[in-house]
């Protein structure tokens, strides 16, 4: 039986908070963050100790995850927030205070919703940075279903139409899709 990828061989998260303009002393929010804390333990890492990561979740479980497994390592720059990014004003964050925010294997949620991307924009200094990255169509993975998976034009369209810049488009890994829009 074939090995599932996981972790840095199917996304490497540093590299990509990286390439989307992460760096030392920035505020960052992983929408969505789940239980693994992903991309939020590098990101504490690449920001430093004078800047700030929040872990957003819906699911108070996820964020003690992150809160316990950040203790273990000893990262004190992680705030969990308990919040709703698909609700106006659910995220608990003050209003234009951070530099990036990510939508991680979430795409399918933001076509359904425009809430989360009008959250960003509230959330998002000027010339922010959202990053948002997903799993190809057509790839044939066993992984994520077909019919869950949405293509990066569809998502580029949304956020162009809600008055984002398109930035960047990238491979995010060997099933992923990565796309960089500015406020």
């Amino acid at each position: 039986m074939p090995a599932i990828p996981s972790g840095r061989a199917l996304l490497d998260s540093e590299a990509l908070l990286r390439s989307a303009g992460l760096s030392l002393d920035m505020h960052y929010a992983d929408f969505g963050s789940g239980t693994l804390g992903h991309f939020v333990l590098p990101a504490a890492l690449i920001v430093g100790p004078v800047g700030k990561v929040y872990a957003v979740d819906i699911l108070k479980s996820a964020l003690q995850s992150i809160k316990s497994r950040a203790q273990l390592e000893g990262v004190a720059n992680i705030q969990t927030v308990w919040g709703d990014f698909e609700r106006p004003g659910g995220v608990k964050i003050p209003a234009t205070s951070l530099h990036l925010i990510s939508f991680v294997n979430i795409a399918r949620v933001l076509m359904h919703n425009s809430v989360p991307l009008d959250e960003a924009k509230r959330l998002l200094r000027p010339n922010g940075r959202v990053l948002v990255v997903d799993w190809q169509t057509g790839t044939g993975s066993i992984v994520v279903d077909e019919k869950r998976r949405v293509d990066s034009e569809s998502v580029k369209k949304l956020f162009l139409s809600r008055g984002f810049k398109f930035f960047e488009e990238f491979s995010a890994g060997p099933q992923h899709w990565g796309l960089i829009f500015k406020v």
